[in-house]
């Protein structure tokens, strides 16, 4: 992935562990747990935490965790995914909270029905953890599959929105 030069970033102590939120002038570019899988490099990255998209999405993430928000409005910037990457995103930002869809689900919704592979990959690369609901996506079966913030995230994250869980 390539990351806009003009990226910033704060912290954000979130109930399931630390997170790192970047933007760019053109809105909120990642959201990651500390040590999450796809992780960029975010050593050099300057930190600023009174750029306004991280203001705004830090406290959007306090409402979401305190259960007072469902739904985030925030600028997104996913331009350093590829055109199937930035697809699989929009489609996941349709996915409501309290609710799943399976991976081949997610294949079909693109028009990519052979595609589950990728989907999958494009899902765990997604940068924009929790707001792009990456977490809202389950095996064929169900199942609690993949989440490179971790299963137990997942777990907690579809719990909070009130998903019915296998």
């Amino acid at each position: 992935m390539k990351f806009d030069p003009s990226i910033v970033q704060t912290r954000y102590e979130s109930p399931l562990g630390p997170m790192i939120v970047a933007a760019t002038s053109k809105g909120l570019a990642g959201l990651w747990f500390d040590g999450q899988r796809h992780l960029p490099n975010t050593l050099d990255w300057p930190h600023d935490a009174n750029h306004p998209v991280l203001i705004k999405a830090v406290k959007q993430l306090r409402e979401y965790y305190d259960g007072k928000r469902t739904n985030f409005d925030l600028p997104l910037d996913l331009q350093g995914g590829t055109e199937f990457q930035q697809s699989v995103w929009q489609a996941l930002l349709k996915i409501r909270s309290g609710e799943t869809t399976s991976y081949g689900q997610l294949s079909k919704s693109i028009g990519k029905p052979a595609a589950v592979r990728a989907v999958g990959s494009a899902v765990g690369r997604n940068p924009v953890s929790v707001i792009v609901p990456c977490h809202r996506v389950v095996g064929g079966d169900g199942s609690l599959t993949g989440y490179a913030g971790g299963l137990d995230r997942k777990t907690a994250l579809l719990k909070l929105e009130g998903a019915t869980l296998l």
